[in-house]
């Protein structure tokens, strides 16, 4: 605790992703529909999935786990911006700054092993169809979405313990619209560089290595799928495997853009177009993008519409 006695910075000022009025306005209108769509969207799927019996396969128990961070995500940043976006002093607690970064970094890296194992559920489905049932079972998805809710954990704690240890004095000006890792180390009074690699080190981990296991099961899901010599099987696959692969780009695309980088001193306007991708926009297309288009979820509300 010694380490934060050092820290004479008790609140930090944000300088949001908009100064003129008018902008505020219609940003506050345009998150609030991200915000309402997201919501909607990913309970929606949890209630459905809860409540059907048809959907309790593994790829939905790994979709409503996916849900549930995606709420965790969006709810964690969203609501705090929209208050801001209407209020001049653009303010937040230490507390809630350092509780801000650990909840993000914990669904967020969460997401990160989800999405991978999602892809290899996929990859078993459609490369080994017959030894579907006896690899995925019931306790192995218990233990694989344990894993990623671990890893994410894992991942929350190192990168939170490096940030807040370091101390912060004078400067509390963050040029951003939530606390994140990156945006706080421009403002720490001490050198980041160990800060920077551990960060680094987490991103190889939670990132880049997910990544890799998702292009691997694609490319295997593609090719078993180019030998099916039914045309109409194909372009359901491609279909799904495209709008899959669209997410995974924009999510982890924006992820390593924003952590793998070698940290720059100023928090440019990019850098923050670029947040907005995983922190609003992913976890409102999740939802459409993976279960909303499937014919099991469309029938499944169909269902619960008739009762």
């Amino acid at each position: 605790m010694g380490e934060h006695n050092r820290t004479s910075v008790t609140e930090f000022i944000f300088l949001g992703l908009s100064q003129d009025p008018q902008t505020q306005v219609l940003l506050f209108f345009l998150f609030l529909l991200i915000y309402l769509l997201t919501v909607l969207g990913n309970l929606l799927i949890i209630l459905l999935i809860h409540t059907d019996p048809r959907l309790h396969t593994p790829m939905y128990f790994f979709l409503r786990n996916l849900s549930f961070a995606d709420l965790c995500f969006s709810t964690t940043t969203v609501p705090q911006e929209l208050v801001h976006f209407l209020v001049e002093r653009k303010t937040i607690s230490f507390v809630g700054c350092s509780t801000q970064i650990v909840v993000l970094l914990l669904v967020g890296c969460t997401e990160c092993a989800l999405l991978a194992v999602m892809s290899y559920d996929r990859y078993v489905a459609v490369c080994k169809p017959l030894h579907y049932s006896t690899i995925m079972t019931h306790w192995v998805c218990v233990q694989l979405a344990a894993g990623s809710w671990a890893s994410g954990a894992l991942v929350s704690l190192v990168d939170a313990t490096f940030t807040l240890r370091l101390p912060y004095q004078g400067n509390n000006i963050i040029n951003h619209f939530f606390c994140e890792p990156p945006a706080l180390l421009k403002l720490a009074s001490a050198d980041t560089y160990s800060t920077e690699m551990a960060i680094f080190a987490m991103g190889v981990i939670i990132l880049l290595a997910p990544v890799s296991l998702i292009l691997i099961s694609y490319w295997n899901i593609i090719s078993t799928v180019i030998q099916m010599q039914s045309g109409e099987g194909r372009l359901k696959v491609f279909s799904t495997c495209g709008s899959h692969l669209l997410v995974v780009v924009l999510f982890y695309g924006s992820g390593i853009f924003a952590y793998m980088r070698p940290n720059s001193k100023t928090m440019s306007e990019k850098d923050k177009m670029i947040s907005v991708f995983y922190s609003a926009v992913t976890p409102m297309l999740n939802p459409i993008i993976y279960s909303l288009r499937n014919k099991d979820v469309k029938g499944a509300l169909r269902r619960i519409t008739r009762k």
